[in-house]
């Protein structure tokens, strides 16, 4: 009796992930084949499948429109850019509050992750005079510094969670052996926490490539990312659904294919920690 429930319950449990994946995988499918259809195809109602006239014309288009290699080198450098600086930073801020904690450590933490809540139009204005005035503006080192400042919770957070897992009693050996402040974040703590520094790496370079609203309204042709690309397939003369889902599959599918090799080390750096 108990091994029919225990089948019948993992049966219910692997149709509801199924239904749930293909949920979720649906609009990128749906996208990915109206890039193959002509303008007509794609707004045709009721909408063709599978059974249409495939057409690889919509790519060779956005590529003559627009230089995506251009754009795709500014995803990578602002992306992987801001992930980079924004570990540089929160490595020691985590080990201070997770090994150092004071009394206010917890009011820091929820402070931090309390400006993730403040609606980014609220600071546009003030951050893109900022930016004008500094010479910020449509630059890459603009976009990496504003993408590490609104990622730099989380990337703090995660790791705090992290290297509160870690014996501190390992820590305190290395000191006693004579290692020093540096030494020991460097070549004790951060490879004890390969793998929720890996995940913690590979989510936000996925945050950052993203990022569509910063990276729209403060930026324009020099350093403007693959959102940017998207986007200039919305016109005022409408939309052309065909060309914008032929753009958006040729900006999703470098972090797709990033995503799919990595997930097994994402996988295993999101559960570092958890009790076996």
């Amino acid at each position: 009796m108990a091994r029919n429930v225990s089948t019948q319950r993992k049966l219910v449990t692997t149709v509801l992930a199924w239904t749930i994946g293909i949920l979720i995988f649906f609009p990128i499918l749906w996208t990915f084949l109206t890039s193959f259809k002509t303008e007509a195809q794609a707004i045709a109602s009721p909408p063709a499948f599978l059974f249409f006239d495939w057409t690889t014309e919509n790519y060779f288009e956005v590529q003559s429109r627009s230089d995506y290699f251009k754009h795709f080198m500014n995803s990578v450098v602002v992306s992987f850019g801001s992930t980079l600086l924004g570990l540089l930073i929160a490595i020691p801020s985590a080990w201070a509050m997770a090994f150092s904690p004071t009394k206010r450590t917890k009011d820091v933490l929820m402070w931090m992750l309390s400006t993730k809540m403040m609606p980014p139009v609220g600071v546009l204005v003030p951050m893109y005079l900022i930016f004008r005035n500094t010479g910020l503006l449509d630059t890459r080192s603009g976009l990496v510094m504003v993408l590490t400042l609104i990622n730099l919770p989380i990337i703090i957070w995660m790791l705090y969670t992290y290297f509160k897992e870690i014996p501190g009693e390992i820590l305190e050996a290395a000191r006693m052996d004579g290692a020093s402040l540096a030494k020991e974040i460097i070549y004790v703590l951060t490879p004890m926490a390969i793998p929720g520094i890996a995940s913690t790496l590979l989510l936000n370079i996925i945050l950052a490539w993203n990022e569509a609203f910063w990276t729209l309204n403060l930026s324009a042709a020099k350093a403007a990312p693959l959102t940017a690309f998207i986007a200039s397939y919305s016109s005022p003369e409408g939309l052309f659904y065909a060309k914008l889902s032929a753009a958006s599959t040729m900006a999703i599918a470098p972090i797709l294919i990033l995503g799919w090799f990595s997930q097994k080390q994402l996988v295993r750096g999101l559960t570092f920690g958890a009790v076996k």
